[in-house]
């Protein structure tokens, strides 16, 4: 059977190159005689996987040496907790962002550890756009929390906040898309299974001054300044997890780096979207200026076709289309993974299926 276009939001589609890598070293490392995943975390050649992923990741994304770069079990999830119990004391406020059933999540478990104050709440209009900057309200608090690109909803910021607290990003959906200037973050945080590498892992990345103010009842397994003492082996790491996203890391610096990939993944967009927008069939509810390159919820004229619709598109070799269901509708995640040629195949199906059905 050959390879499907996968449009799944995460656990999403990996590059082929990098799993055949992993395929050809699967039960023999480098001349270790033993697979990557049987190694001690401790010995030279996984600490030398370790130390390579870091670079390779610092080089893509220009990350300073005052950044600390962590790499995490777990996933994001995890990290709504983590970052107020690293940032803030109980009697601490905070702000928070709310676009999005992600950044919902954040503020409702920020509000377990802190005073979350929520700065705009996209939730007036379903989350189909970013609250104007004139209404924003913030409480002055420790940081600001935001997620740059919500996966589910497919709405995404177009620009940094510009804020005066430290500013926390969620960009789990988002990350290693295109070049970002790290340096306005103070904290950075990403689940890997959209861009980065196979689920289980998040990444961190947090400015070195935000380091050993946890609190005295943070998890250590929660505390950044734990991971980063340890060199994010304070226990076992995801050995196999941190081994394929060096590869990821690899694959993209091969590819031309971050700029190459944000002209790739903005032609994706571009294709997908002119495809909705050019149709009496297809729409795309999320207002115009706030459109994500990442994920693509779409809608069909008739919803009594949806079932329909993803039935032949899995007969084509489109899978994972359905919509959260949260939203429902369909949405084709397109990340870096996904060639513009599963793109260009979504809209010959998305046309063909439009002349039969519309």
């Amino acid at each position: 059977m050959s390879r499907v276009h996968n449009f799944c939001a995460g656990p999403a589609a990996l590059p082929e190159a990098v799993l055949k890598r992993a395929q050809e070293e699967m039960l023999e490392w480098q001349g270790q005689g033993a697979s990557v995943m049987e190694l001690s975390h401790r010995s030279k050649a996984f600490v030398d996987v370790m130390e390579q992923a870091e670079s390779r990741l610092r080089r893509l994304l220009e990350v300073p040496d005052e950044y600390a770069v962590l790499f995490q079990q777990g996933g994001a999830s995890q990290q709504f907790a983590a970052v107020p119990l690293n940032l803030s004391s109980e009697a601490d406020s905070a702000d928070y962002l709310v676009t999005g059933q992600w950044s919902k999540k954040a503020f409702a478990e920020g509000k377990r550890f802190v005073n979350a104050h929520c700065v705009a709440d996209g939730s007036v209009d379903n989350f189909m756009s970013i609250p104007s900057r004139d209404d924003w309200s913030f409480s002055e608090g420790r940081y600001v929390h935001y997620c740059p690109n919500e996966t589910i909803g497919g709405l995404e910021f177009s620009a940094i906040p510009a804020v005066e607290s430290p500013l926390v990003a969620d960009m789990s959906s988002t990350l290693l898309s295109r070049p970002i200037d790290v340096t306005q973050f103070g904290v950075i945080y990403a689940g890997a299974q959209k861009n980065i590498g196979p689920a289980g892992l998040a990444l961190v990345m947090v400015r070195k001054d935000l380091l050993g103010q946890a609190r005295p009842s943070c998890p250590a397994m929660l505390n950044w300044d734990t991971a980063a003492a340890n060199g994010s082996m304070y226990n076992t790491p995801p050995t196999f997890a941190v081994y394929l996203t060096g590869l990821v890391f690899e694959w993209l610096e091969s590819m031309g780096g971050l700029e190459v990939m944000g002209d790739i993944n903005a032609r994706k967009a571009a294709r997908l979207y002119g495809q909705i927008d050019n149709s009496g069939f297809f729409s795309n509810p999320v207002s115009e200026s706030a459109r994500s390159w990442m994920n693509v919820p779409f809608t069909l004229a008739d919803s009594a076709l949806d079932k329909v619709f993803l039935e032949e598109a899995e007969q084509a070799g489109l899978t994972n289309l359905k919509g959260h269901r949260s939203v429902g509708g369909m949405r084709a995640s397109i990340y870096n993974a996904v060639p513009e040629t599963a793109v260009e195949a979504l809209c010959n199906f998305m046309s063909e299926f439009e002349q039969r059905y519309g």
